[in-house]
């Protein structure tokens, strides 16, 4: 994922992107942009990211006016020291307003937030979205994975596989009978191989599979945590963006 973050105060800006590169280091940051000016010059010479996390009050003007002068339909994460600019701030694409100081936790349900409503943002036609449906349908996923495991090649049914963890640059497999295997690749390469119909992303380090939920606690603001039949390196926390969805994944259960 690639990100721009719009930010005058330096301190605030390496802040937010320490938090940012804590959550997810696969995300690439594009650039620090700390005026209007500045701002409407990049987005007119560079692609539009795919997110943009923007303080309102820059030293030359409001954020608002990059906006007004390019067209910009990235989603948004405005990050504010005033709430004054609520409601404007959602006549744009706004995803997520929050208030200074930001922290890990904000950022990060601002984030789950942003993966739950890509196919908002994604713009395309009935005919691309009746392809991509139609690739869907003869999409094979995987049955299998081979895990190098010293000297061996070892075969792991997809159907017996608890999880999947993001661990800080590594990616752990969790086995429904609690063995553990790092496998080369990322979170999001390997959810593209899974059936959504069996596999949920819980959040930005869990991918899990049905088979081994046990059930979900209600959890702080309104989350919740999924509870599975294996041991996990910390709590699987579902935000409360993401909650409802969560709980319709499981109840279709057959």
């Amino acid at each position: 994922m690639q990100v721009v973050i719009i930010e005058d105060e330096k301190k605030a800006a390496r802040n937010l992107v320490n938090i940012i590169k804590e959550i997810d280091d696969t995300i690439t940051i594009l650039a620090v942009i700390e005026s209007v000016e500045r701002g409407i010059e990049w987005f007119r010479k560079h692609e539009i990211p795919d997110l943009i996390f923007s303080d309102i009050q820059l030293s030359d003007g409001v954020s608002f006016l990059i906006f007004q002068e390019v067209r910009i339909n990235a989603p948004i994460i405005f990050c504010t020291a005033f709430d004054e600019y609520l409601m404007q701030a959602f006549d744009t694409n706004a995803i997520s307003y929050l208030l200074k100081p930001i922290d890990r936790e904000q950022i990060n349900a601002a984030l789950d937030k942003y993966s739950s409503m890509q196919e908002v943002f994604q713009a395309k036609t009935p005919l691309e979205k009746m392809g991509t449906l139609i690739s869907q349908l003869n999409y094979q996923y995987k049955s299998s994975l081979l895990i190098n495991y010293g000297d061996k090649i070892i075969p792991i049914k997809i159907e017996n596989i608890a999880c999947f963890y993001w661990e800080e640059t590594r990616l752990l497999i969790i086995t429904g009978n609690n063995q553990q295997f790092y496998y080369n690749s990322s979170l999001d390469e390997i959810q593209k191989q899974l059936n959504p119909d069996l596999f949920y992303r819980g959040n930005r380090q869990f991918i899990i599979n049905r088979t081994f939920v046990t059930g979900a606690e209600r959890y702080f603001t309104r989350r919740l945590i999924a509870k599975l039949s294996v041991d996990t390196p910390e709590k699987i926390i579902i935000s409360k963006e993401k909650s409802s969805a969560f709980l319709e994944w499981l109840s279709n259960q057959s």
